[in-house]
């Protein structure tokens, strides 16, 4: 089991910044691959970012390539999500995801274990 635990939502407005992260429990963080997805209002979730187990391999959504970045700290058992030159359209419920590969994917029905979100908010 693994238990992950966002932070770092907020309201900013269009242009600025906002850091995400991801705290997760368990011992071989290593050994999972790490999902960033979002949700807005009436949409449906959409993938924004994955990482490796490694970190040496990340895949970003077309919307957000070049704004996010996705990194993670293994020996803190922490992903991040750094968010520049946010958009409006950037709104939207953050969660984090894990699965218990190496490899990283797009794909969020490969992902086993999620966070309860967290809310970003850019005013225009």
């Amino acid at each position: 089991q693994v238990h992950l635990v966002e932070s770092g939502g907020g309201l900013v407005q269009a242009g600025g910044s906002l850091r995400l992260s991801c705290a997760a429990s368990g011992r071989t963080f290593s050994s999972y691959s790490m999902g960033w997805f979002r949700q807005a209002p009436g949409k449906e979730r959409e993938f924004v970012a994955a990482i490796s187990g490694s970190g040496q391999t990340a895949y970003y959504a077309d919307s957000v390539k070049g704004r996010f970045t996705v990194s993670r700290e293994n020996a803190k058992n922490t992903v991040y999500l750094q968010m520049n030159s946010l958009k409006p359209e950037d709104t939207a419920v953050y969660y984090c995801a894990s699965r218990p590969y190496a490899l990283a994917s797009r794909n969020s029905n490969s992902y086993n274990y999620w966070g309860q979100g967290t809310q970003v908010t850019v005013s225009s």
